[in-house]
């Protein structure tokens, strides 16, 4: 009992139990009754022919009186032993009721002794000979028909009762099967159909984003306690949505100002990386934009001091002062604040000292002070990290351009003391010696002749010297000016070519950055003291400088069509071809001069630049064999000076 009020499921198989139950006892019981009745018709047709049958035994005993033959007398007989054996045959007896005391069971049996006492013993009497007696033979056959037709009459009263049991039989079980039916139908629509209704209700309500709607089932079938379940679940999917709303909301908010902090950092690394060394202009308003959108303050940046092993305070937001370093009084971005924080109100807060460092190099510290009822988020914490690192970046990239330029600056000055060693140093030595040789021939009072040749000599060196130097100061100028060696070259064929009165030829097809300073310094002399030789010894009409790198080498060549060289060699003891030559050796190469074909000079200086020298070396280091040409020097061509 208790089962079928818990579950649906119990009480609808119960009602097709039932149902099935009853159908098959209808079946059943109609079937027994049909089987009981099987044999009513033919044992009231019995019955109905022993009636038939004894009108034949007084009709034949009456021709038999009329002509007593032995085939009347036969004929009698014969019809006696049918009536008899009908009598008791199984179609009649069969359809009697099994009790003793049945009206059916006492009709057979009044039958069978009126026809053993009555008509049976007359009938023998009259074919023994003792005559007919019409009158009591009529009220004999009369009595027996009569208990034929009451038989008979019994036989269809007891049929019609099972016809009439069978009927109610069947009226009763349509009537219970009608019950249970209705009861089904009323539990499926009241405890299915309703339920299921107010499910696919919730079911589209919650589809729709609507977890308001309640089924509010009642009950302990299987379909309340799932309502129940939904209901529990609608109230805490309501829950659980306003939870996700409220989160992406606020995870929106969070999106939105990380978006517009990345925007803000994005825009601050342009001043950053562009502001050139003034690193407070540049971050102090990108800090406070930030402190702004992340509400977090005041923020702090101090750098190590590799000598002093101390962090000194470079930029903090907020400040109601000056740092203590500040080297710049013009610079405000640390006084911008209208209302500056107070050191006690920052006590108040929570420190994140993040650090500024480039992989293992440590450069300082970033300190982000924020309210302690305000922890900071992940999100925060990965752009104040991102922050740290572009602070970083920028202040590792400014101390590395300032090594540079330190670098720069003594690579130039080297330069240019090599420069003044090589040429005017040497030219200052040698008139620091004719000076020396002067006052001694004078201490001992040589002739005026062998002085002069002193003086002369003297005056020589001077010249030279001066235009060593004004050489020098042009090429300086011309390095400062426009960097790089192509333009230093323009600017010095564009000069010559004004002094010449023609325009000086230039090609060059060397790759960027091939050659250092020191190289290009090299180069450019050679090229302004072969030009120079032109304008005072060629006499030319046309002039061009070349500059290729080919096959791992550099080839400078300068050519005229002038007077060019009486025996095809240099001049013995020219002060600039011998400077040239030693431009050469120092930069590891070769120089030539000499006649060319179609007359005029030609100067050519080859040699290996720094770079190709290294990936030579590095190839030979690597068992790499080098390109062809680049291992030898490639055959030279006459040079002279011009």
């Amino acid at each position: 009992m208790k089962l079928l009020q818990r579950s649906l499921v119990a009480r609808i198989i119960a009602s097709l139990l039932a149902i099935t139950a009853m159908a098959l006892v209808s079946i059943v019981v109609t079937m027994t009754v049909a089987n009981d009745s099987r044999g009513d018709a033919g044992a009231i047709n019995m019955a109905g022919s022993l009636r038939m049958n004894t009108y034949q035994i007084v009709a034949a005993l009456q021709r038999y009186e009329q002509q007593p033959e032995p085939a009347q007398r036969e004929r009698v007989v014969a019809l006696m032993d049918h009536f008899e054996t009908r009598l008791v045959s199984p179609a009649l007896t069969a359809a009697l009721p099994g009790a003793e005391d049945h009206p059916l069971r006492e009709r057979h049996r009044t039958l069978q002794e009126r026809w053993a006492e009555a008509l049976a013993p007359q009938v023998t009497r009259t074919l023994d000979g003792g005559g007919l007696e019409v009158g009591a033979m009529r009220q004999t056959l009369d009595g027996l028909v009569g208990d034929i037709d009451a038989m008979v009459t019994l036989l269809e009263q007891n049929s019609e009762s099972k016809l009439r049991l069978l009927s109610a039989l069947q009226i009763l079980f349509l009537a219970l099967t009608a019950v249970v039916v209705a009861i089904a139908l009323y539990d499926i629509r009241h405890n299915l159909v309703a339920p299921l209704h107010q499910l696919v209700v919730l079911a589209r309500e919650a589809a729709q984003r609507n977890f308001a709607y309640r089924t509010h089932l009642t009950g302990n079938d299987e379909l309340a306690l799932l309502g129940r379940t939904f209901d529990g679940m609608a109230a805490e999917l309501a829950e659980s949505y306003a939870e996700l709303e409220a989160r992406a909301s606020r995870k929106k908010v969070e999106l939105e100002r990380s978006n517009r902090a990345m925007e803000v950092m994005h825009e601050g690394s342009r001043a950053l990386y562009g502001g050139g060394n003034d690193l407070c202009a540049s971050a102090a308003p990108m800090l406070r934009h930030l402190e702004q959108l992340l509400e977090v303050g005041p923020l702090r940046l101090s750098l190590n001091d590799s000598f002093d092993d101390r962090q000194i305070p470079i930029l903090a937001t907020h400040s109601p002062r000056r740092p203590e370093y500040c080297r710049d009084h013009d610079c405000h971005a640390c006084l911008l604040d209208p209302q500056p924080l107070k050191l006690e109100q920052t006590e108040q807060g929570e420190c994140l000292l993040l650090p500024v460092s480039v992989g293992e190099l440590m450069l300082g510290t970033l300190e982000v002070w924020h309210p302690r009822s305000q922890p900071l988020s992940d999100s925060v914490r990965r752009l104040l990290n991102a922050l740290a690192d572009q602070l970083a970046t920028a202040v590792y990239l400014q101390r590395r351009i300032e090594e540079q330029q330190q670098v720069t600056l003594m690579n130039e000055r080297a330069i240019i003391a090599r420069e003044l060693h090589d040429s005017l140093a040497q030219s200052l030595s040698y008139l620091k010696m004719q000076v020396a040789r002067l006052e001694r021939m004078q201490h001992k009072g040589a002739t005026q002749e062998s002085q002069a040749a002193v003086f002369d000599e003297l005056r020589t060196g001077l010249d030279s010297a001066y235009r060593q130097l004004r050489e020098l100061l042009t090429t300086f100028r011309l390095k400062l000016e426009a960097p790089g060696l192509a333009s230093a070259l323009r600017q010095t064929t564009r000069e010559f070519g004004d002094r010449l009165g023609f325009a000086v030829e230039l090609d060059v097809d060397v790759p960027p950055h091939l050659l250092n300073p020191n190289e290009e310094i090299h180069v450019l002399q050679v090229v302004r003291e072969a030009l120079a030789n032109v304008l005072k010894h060629a006499n030319a009409h046309w002039a061009a400088v070349t500059i290729a790198f080919q096959a791992a080498r550099v080839r400078v060549a300068i050519e005229d069509d002038g007077v060019g060289l009486a025996d095809d060699s240099s001049p013995p003891m020219h002060y600039g071809l011998v400077i040239m030559r030693d431009r050469a050796e120092t930069l590891g190469g070769r120089m030539m001069l000499g006649n060319r074909p179609g007359g005029g000079t030609r100067v050519e200086l080859t040699f290996t630049p720094q770079t190709a020298r290294l990936i030579h070396q590095q190839a030979s280091a690597d068992g790499i064999a080098p390109a062809a040409g680049a291992a030898a020097d490639p055959p030279h061509g006459n040079r002279s000076p011009g």
